[in-house]
């Protein structure tokens, strides 16, 4: 169980989250929700002990399993199984086994081979207690279902895209969550924060169904609505107007009714409300006019305050980032070229001979399955990563602009102002203070680290850094991934309307119909060929 008690969250010297008792506990499904930068992914890491609240307490009895939006392993030597078995430590087990069985073969002295003997024994009576060579299957299975192929467990973590990673992580979490290393029932209660990104369509349906049963608890941030419908049987909604968040027990469905309930009510309460207290002045202003009144005067004007002033905050309408790309700078004919594009990761070879060349306002869509390289091409394209073989070629007055779906062309770091400072040195001061203004960045949170700021402020930030630079390349890897539906919709928009190039790697089906793409590259073997609807239906599975 999770109990936090007092619970106080800022973002500078905004409040979060003020005085709030929490619980989660087995069987809970929770959704947690509200706009982006509400503050749910600083709940979620408090939550996981992975930060420390402004002020109240938080204690775990059960063991915690915490996806946040970015992970960044440390350690990107070790290979992807050795990651997911060291869930339950039987990365280092089998080390230790192998090493005793080496050692049982060499050994010439007797008593030195029966030490080996006995400490291969216990290790072996340790591995079967944590599921032995059964669990390696169901890492392997769990691994399968996220769409991690067998090619790629053997291979380093520094060698996967940001996507794979991702999934690894995801699949550490579920294996060390999954029954067969609880013998039986799970305690471990998951944290995870839009656990579908990166997942194609089969991955994301056979995590709903691993949530749905799940009896540990569960605390989940996601703007999946499917997922939330299928799986919560508990909603959060936090409202950083108020400072609250409130307890909805009972399924997404019916909480999306109970909240347009409470919403009406309260729309009401303050309309009726504001008419009493608007009475009540009147009737002050015509006794006030009298000497002999002014007393009662005064008493009705103070009652008439003190009913606005118990009123909750009044709704306010979310603010969506206006996002518009303005007109990019000229350019050639042609202003990106690639010719026999090869790269590899060590042994594993990621696509061969890809040729690709990128007309002034094309629009390009990149599939392939996870792992097929995406990410990894749209990376040589933008100059962050170099072929093993072929080239880029720069066309005539060519100006990029690349999105990258685990934000790494952020500090993390440095300041919202400094990032921006950064990303666009040519635009003037003031223009930028606007521009950030549009992306819903002001005041205090300019100075505010860009790492801790959530998944859909990150996008902000760097989608602000693109429509800055003025970009006739646009090179964009899942762009609409951490966005409420409002801010989706503005992205959608921009695309519709821009007037330069676009490379778009992507598994929202409706990022590629916004786009109206003419062309399609298919990897890993580099195929292109000319778009069709029979190439939208692949968009969710690629």
């Amino acid at each position: 169980m999770i109990t936090a008690s007092g619970l106080e969250l800022r973002a500078g010297s905004r409040i979060l989250l003020s005085g709030a008792t929490l619980r989660v506990q087995p069987g809970d499904r929770i959704g947690l929700v509200g706009r982006n930068g509400a503050g749910k992914t600083t709940t979620l890491r408090v939550l996981a002990g992975e930060g420390d609240p402004y002020a109240g307490e938080i204690d775990h009895t059960s063991e915690v399993g915490y996806l946040p939006q970015d992970p960044r392993e440390g350690d990107l030597s070790v290979t992807a199984k050795d990651r997911v078995l060291s869930a339950r430590g039987l990365d280092v087990l089998l080390r230790d086994m192998e090493k005793a069985q080496s050692e049982m073969a060499e050994l010439v002295d007797e008593t030195a081979r029966d030490r080996a003997v006995r400490r291969y024994g216990r290790l072996e009576e340790r591995f079967a207690a944590l599921g032995g060579y059964a669990a390696e299957s169901e890492a392997a299975r769990i691994c399968a279902n996220l769409g991690l192929e067998d090619r790629v467990l053997p291979q380093p973590l520094s060698t996967l895209s940001g996507g794979q990673r991702r999934r690894v992580e995801l699949a550490r979490i579920l294996f060390a969550a999954s029954e067969a290393g609880a013998g039986g029932r799970s305690g471990t209660i998951l944290l995870l924060d839009e656990p579908t990104n990166h997942l194609d369509a089969d991955s994301i349906s056979w995590l709903r169904g691993f949530l749905k049963a799940h009896d540990g608890g569960l605390v989940v941030i996601s703007h999946d609505v499917e997922l939330l419908d299928e799986v919560v049987n508990k909603v959060w909604f936090l409202d950083p107007t108020r400072g609250e968040l409130d307890n909805y027990n009972m399924t997404w469905q019916r909480y999306l009714d109970a909240r347009a309930t409470d919403e009406k009510r309260r729309r009401r309460e303050r309309a009726n409300a504001e008419k009493k207290a608007a009475s009540l002045q009147q009737q002050a202003a015509k006794l006030g006019a009298k000497a002999t009144k002014a007393v009662a005067a005064k008493n009705m004007a103070r009652r008439a305050e003190q009913m606005l002033a118990d009123l909750d905050d009044e709704p306010q309408s979310d603010k969506v980032a206006r996002i518009t790309f303005p007109a990019p700078a000229p350019c050639g004919r042609t202003p990106l070229t690639a010719e026999g594009l090869s790269k590899s990761y060590g042994s594993l070879e990621i696509f061969t001979g890809v040729d690709l060349a990128i007309d002034r306002g094309s629009k390009v869509v990149v599939l392939g399955l996870n792992g097929s390289g995406k990410t990894t091409l749209l990376r040589l394209l933008g100059g962050l990563e170099t072929p093993d073989a072929g080239r880029v070629v720069p066309g005539h007055g060519l100006r990029r602009g690349y999105y990258a779906q685990e934000h790494e062309t952020l500090a993390h770091d440095e300041s919202v102002w400094t990032n921006i400072r950064h990303l666009a040195p040519d635009t003037g001061a003031q223009e930028l203070r606007n521009l950030l203004g549009q992306f819903l960045f002001s005041g205090e949170q300019l100075d505010q680290p860009a790492g801790t700021l959530s998944g859909g402020e990150k996008t902000r930030l760097a989608l602000a850094a693109l429509v800055s630079s003025a970009a006739n390349v646009l090179l964009l890897d899942e762009p609409t991934n951490n966005l409420d539906p409002a801010s989706r919709a503005q992205v959608l928009d921009a695309l519709r309307g821009f007037e330069g190039a676009v490379v778009l790697v992507t598994h929202d089906p409706g990022a590629v119909e916004a786009l109206q793409p003419e062309r399609v590259i298919v990897l890993p073997d580099g195929t292109e060929d000319l778009w069709s609807e029979e190439y939208q239906e692949l968009v969710e599975l690629a």
